[in-house]
Order: C-alpha cells, then sequence, then structure tokens
C-alpha cells in the first residue's frame, strides 16, 4: 500500500540527537486528524496536559499524548545555510512578485527528507511552507536568494535581513517552563480536543519561529 503524503511525512519525522535521545518533532507534518498548531507561551504543564497561552490570547489545553516528544531550538544564521543543506522554509508572496522568506529551518543531516514539499503554512495569512533541498544560494547586489528543489518541482525564495534562522537542538520536560516559548504541532478531533505528540520548545533564549 503506497502511503499519502502526510503519512510519509509523518514517518520521516524522526532526529537523534546525542547517542540516547531521540526527538520526533513533527512540526512539518500534516497530521492525519484537523491540523491544529499552537504557539505561545506555558502556562502550566501536568503529566497529561499542556496549557498554553496562545498569540490569539487565549489559554489552550493540549492534551500530551504518551511517550511525547519534547525539541529544542537553537539559534542559526543565513550563512550556515549551504548548498545541499535540507531546510524547511516559511514565505509569503513578495510585493513585486517571487516570494520572501519569513524564517528559515535547517535541518540536522537525519532529518534530511522530512516532510519533503511545499503547502499552505499558517505562520501568516498566504504563507507556505517548503522543505526542499538548497540546490543554490545566490548573494549579490539583489540580495539573498535560495533555490530549493523538491520532487514536484522548484521554488527561489528571498531572504530578507534579519529573519529568524534556526535549527533542532536538545530539550527535555524541564524545559517546559511557565513562560517559556513553545510551538505544539497538534491535531483537534471532532470532540474539540487537542493532543500533540511533540512540544517545540524555545529552551536557549530563541522562540520557535515557525
Amino acid at each position: 500500500m503506497q502511503l499519502s503524503f502526510a503519512r510519509r511525512a509523518a514517518l520521516a519525522c524522526v532526529l537523534s540527537l546525542g547517542t540516547a535521545t531521540v526527538f520526533i518533532p513533527a512540526a512539518f507534518a500534516q497530521s492525519s486528524g484537523q491540523p491544529q498548531r499552537v504557539r505561545g507561551t506555558i502556562e502550566s504543564l501536568s503529566d497529561t496536559t499542556l496549557t498554553v497561552k496562545s498569540r490569539e490570547g487565549d489559554s489552550v489545553a493540549i492534551t500530551l499524548k504518551p511517550d511525547y516528544r519534547i525539541a529544542g531550538i537553537a539559534k542559526a544564521s543565513i550563512a550556515d545555510i549551504k548548498k545541499g543543506d535540507f531546510v524547511g522554509v516559511a514565505s509569503v508572496p513578495g510585493s513585486s512578485g517571487g516570494n520572501n522568506a519569513v524564517e528559515v529551518l535547517i535541518f540536522p543531516a537525519a532529518m534530511a527528507g522530512t516532510g519533503e514539499g511545499s503547502y499552505p503554512w499558517d505562520l501568516e495569512p498566504n504563507s507556505t511552507m517548503t522543505n526542499a533541498t538548497v540546490s543554490n544560494k545566490v548573494e549579490n547586489a539583489d540580495g539573498r536568494k535560495l533555490t530549493l528543489t523538491y520532487p514536484a518541482g522548484e521554488k527561489t525564495i528571498s531572504l530578507p535581513e534579519n529573519i529568524p534562522v534556526v535549527t533542532f537542538a536538545k530539550a527535555g520536560k524541564a524545559d517546559l517552563k511557565p513562560g517559556a516559548a513553545v510551538f505544539v504541532p497538534g491535531e483537534k478531533a471532532s470532540d474539540g480536543e487537542i493532543s500533540t505528540s511533540t512540544v517545540v520548545v524555545g529552551n536557549q533564549g530563541v522562540v520557535p519561529p515557525m
């Protein structure tokens, strides 16, 4: 049986950091239920529930699935992006055409292929997420641009000054403190319950930009 894009993306989201710690950041996988991505700061944590003050201002109770994973975020730079890297770039249409990056995630080599493709995203209005390989990086008088290649095609994205560039890092339950910035890729059931198997936390002073 051939797996759907969503299922392949979810299965691909595996990253080993260190010898014993395994994270499964599903930040760029499409869930089997209704996707419900929560961005905000932690209000409280129990054994089964994470409560987040969302960027919209409401408190969101998120059920933590058994053996849920925690991933951290570390700061990187545009200079760290190299040809051949696998990256995730959120972008929006530019005023004069093309696409402008909003943030860049540099995937560790072990995660190459995660959620590969380009699809709608909800970081900003009209934003998309493109997970692809950097086939070209240009810096000239016209600015900085990345050409991203994936099986269905390619996309050239401009990199504005001072956009956040990050990569994944180690994190643990101790990092899920009140006030910590989080990005929680979850799914919403028909009864309204939101659940997740992954929490991405800004444990190194970096707000998860995705």
